[in-house]
C-alpha cells in the first residue's frame, strides 16, 4: 500500500475500535459515578452537564496507544507499518495523559474537589515533561529546528531549540485545555489540526509521522461519535492535556512549529484571550475584556448557542488549517 491510503486505513481502524469499546467506557464511568464538576462562574445554561461522564480522554489515548505499540511490534517480524520516530508523541500522549488523570480524579474524589490540582504544582509538571520531551527531539531524534514560509532551508536554534519547544508543548498542552469547554469543540479542532500535520508531514515523507498523525484522527471521530451536542461524555484534562502536547510534538517533529498559530488558530485564540482577560483585569482593577474567559464562554455570553459556536469555530479552525498547509509548501 502506498503511503496515503495506509495512513487513512490507520485512522477507519482507530474509529472504529474507539466506537466499539467507547460504549463499555461509558458505562464503567457512570458505574463509578465519574462525573463534571461544574464551576459557579460558568454560564448558567452549562448547570445541565453536572454529573456527565468525565476522563474521556482514555477513550483516545487507549486504542491509538494500543495500535502504535502494535504496529511498532510488527517491525520484529520484518514488517514497517511504524517506526521509533512516533514513540516522542506517543510518550507526549501518555504522560500528559497521567498528569490530566490526576489532575480530573483530585477534581471528583480528591481533598480539591471541584478544583483539582494546584495550579503550580500541574504546572511545575509541565513544564518537566516538555523539557523532557524538547531534550529528546534535539539530541535523540534530531529533528528540524525550524522551518519558516518561504525560506528554503532549516533555521539553526542551537541550544535555544530546548527552552523554545519546551515552552511550545506547555503552551498547546493548556491552549487545548482552554479550548475544551464546548460539546464538540476540542475533538473536532484537534481532528482538524492532527489532520493538517499529517498532510504536511506525508509532504516531507515522514510516513512514520503523518500514519500516527491519521490514527490520532480516527480516535477522535469515535470520540465525537460520544462527545457531539448533547455530550455524553467529556474529556477532560485526561484527554485536552495530551492532546495539545502531542500536537506541538508532532508540529516540532514537522520544523513547521512556526506555523502553529495558523494551523491551531482556535487554540491559540483561545489561550490569547486568556492571557488578554487576565492582563486586562489586573491594569483596569477588575475590568473585564471579554464577557468571559476563554473566548467559546464570551461569545455563549453573547446569546450564540452552544452548536452555533463549534459549528462557527470550525469552520475558522478548517479555514486556518488549510492556509497553514498551504504556507507550509511554500
Amino acid at each position: 500500500m502506498t503511503d496515503t491510503p495506509l495512513a487513512l486505513s490507520l485512522a477507519g481502524l482507530s474509529f472504529m475500535m474507539t466506537v466499539i469499546w467507547g460504549g463499555p467506557l461509558l458505562r464503567i464511568l457512570r458505574h463509578f459515578k465519574i462525573g463534571k464538576q461544574i464551576r459557579v462562574e460558568e454560564p448558567g445554561r452549562h448547570f445541565v452537564k453536572m454529573g456527565t461522564p468525565t476522563m474521556g480522554g482514555v477513550m483516545i489515548i487507549l486504542p491509538v496507544a494500543l495500535l502504535t505499540v502494535l504496529l511498532n511490534a510488527v517491525s520484529l517480524i520484518g514488517m514497517e507499518v511504524l517506526g521509533a520516530s512516533v514513540l516522542a508523541p506517543l510518550a507526549a500522549m501518555l504522560g500528559y495523559a497521567v498528569l490530566g488523570a490526576l489532575d480530573d480524579w483530585e477534581g471528583i474524589r480528591g481533598k480539591r474537589k471541584g478544583e483539582g490540582m494546584r495550579i503550580r504544582t500541574k504546572f511545575i509538571a509541565q513544564i518537566v515533561l516538555g523539557l523532557g520531551l524538547a531534550f529528546v527531539l534535539k539530541y535523540m531524534l534530531d529533528v528540524p529546528d525550524m522551518y519558516l514560509p518561504g525560506v528554503q532551508h532549516e533555521i539553526e536554534l542551537g541550544w535555544l531549540y530546548i527552552p523554545v519547544a519546551g515552552f511550545i508543548i506547555v503552551s498547546m498542552s493548556n491552549a487545548v485545555n482552554f479550548t475544551d469547554g464546548l460539546d464538540g469543540l476540542a475533538g473536532l479542532i484537534s481532528a482538524t489540526i492532527f489532520a493538517a500535520y499529517g498532510g504536511i508531514a506525508l509532504m516531507q515523507e515522514q510516513v512514520f509521522v503523518a500514519r500516527f498523525c491519521f490514527t490520532m484522527v480516527g480516535a477522535l471521530f469515535g470520540f465525537l461519535w460520544f462527545n457531539v451536542h448533547p455530550a455524553q461524555l467529556f474529556m477532560g484534562d485526561t484527554g485536552s492535556l495530551p492532546l495539545g502536547a502531542t500536537i506541538a510534538v508532532i508540529a516540532l517533529m514537522t520544523g513547521q512549529w512556526a506555523l502553529l498559530p495558523v494551523i491551531a488558530f482556535i487554540p491559540f485564540s483561545e489561550a490569547l484571550s486568556d492571557v488578554i482577560q487576565i492582563v486586562y483585569f489586573k491594569l483596569t482593577k477588575g475590568r473585564r475584556f471579554f464577557k468571559m474567559a476563554p473566548i467559546h464562554l464570551h461569545f455563549e455570553m453573547l446569546g450564540w448557542s452552544e452548536t452555533q459556536i463549534v459549528q462557527r469555530f470550525w469552520l475558522i479552525g478548517l479555514i486556518a488549517a488549510m492556509l497553514g498547509v498551504g504556507l507550509a509548501m511554500v
